[in-house]
């Protein structure tokens, strides 16, 4: 099968990192095009940045279905404009905040999300009532690490981060960890040998359920919230979002096999 796998802010070493976490996960004939949108803000901190994002990260959308690729993930954890992508998209579209809490939720009774800004707790929290996971969350807490300093996590800060996961364990009887950044990815299995708990990265749980979905022949359904937009004229910076018009190419980065 082929994912497009799509960071929506615009750091390409984010990019990169997410990309490997992917493919380290993911099953020898999953092709995954790892991509960032041309446009919109380096990182994702605010309802700003995430609808500043949005319309760029749409335009990725489109360039896949254009490609017929079989899946899309969205790498952030507030899964920004998923409505709106499924509403455009043929296939399935993952957001890996409600693929970690699916997968946190078949491995313990009770989970921790660990996240990055005290800002972001109440997005945190919308997506757990979106999702219907609120009972089964136990602990919500941030490391006020920026997430573009996750792209070379220091020691001090890993530290910290491993801390706030011991407090919502010993404080808050987490039985699971969420890690509340795309960006953290690559920490999961290390956090999880030292913790003694599972610990689940969005991006490897979206991955994942990806791959289900394609083999068991499951897509979006097209009946109700998620039929496709009507057809309607755009203008201005959005007028290649008229029916007849090709959408700008996004910021590619990679494709891994």
């Amino acid at each position: 099968m082929h994912i497009n796998l799509i960071n929506p802010n615009t750091c390409l070493g984010m990019t990169e990192k997410i990309a490997e976490s992917a493919q380290m996960v993911a099953l020898s004939d999953t092709v995954i095009t790892a991509s960032s949108p041309r446009h919109g803000p380096e990182s994702i901190e605010s309802a700003f940045d995430e609808t500043i994002a949005a319309a760029a990260l749409l335009d990725v959308i489109r360039e896949g279905e254009e490609k017929g690729v079989d899946a899309h993930i969205i790498a952030c954890f507030g899964d920004p404009a998923l409505d709106a992508a499924r509403e455009i998209a043929s296939v399935p579209v993952i957001g890996i905040a409600g693929a970690a809490f699916q997968l946190a939720s078949l491995v313990s009774y009770r989970f921790g999300i660990i996240t990055t800004m005290t800002r972001t707790l109440p997005a945190s929290e919308h997506l757990l009532a979106r999702y219907g996971y609120q009972h089964l969350c136990s602990s919500l807490r941030a490391t006020d690490i920026a997430v573009l300093d996750l792209e070379n996590i220091s020691q001090d800060s890993y530290q910290c981060l491993k801390n706030e996961c011991l407090a919502a364990i010993k404080e808050d009887k987490a039985e699971a960890i969420v890690l509340g950044c795309a960006g953290m990815s690559d920490l999961a299995q290390q956090l999880s040998s030292e913790l003694k708990v599972p610990v689940i990265d969005g991006v490897s749980a979206a991955v994942k359920l990806a791959e289900s979905l394609h083999q068991l022949q499951l897509t979006t359904s097209k009946e109700g919230q998620y039929a496709a937009p009507l057809s309607k004229g755009f203008s201005g910076r959005y007028q290649h979002w008229d029916s007849q018009s090709k959408t700008d190419s996004p910021k590619k980065l990679h494709r891994v096999s």
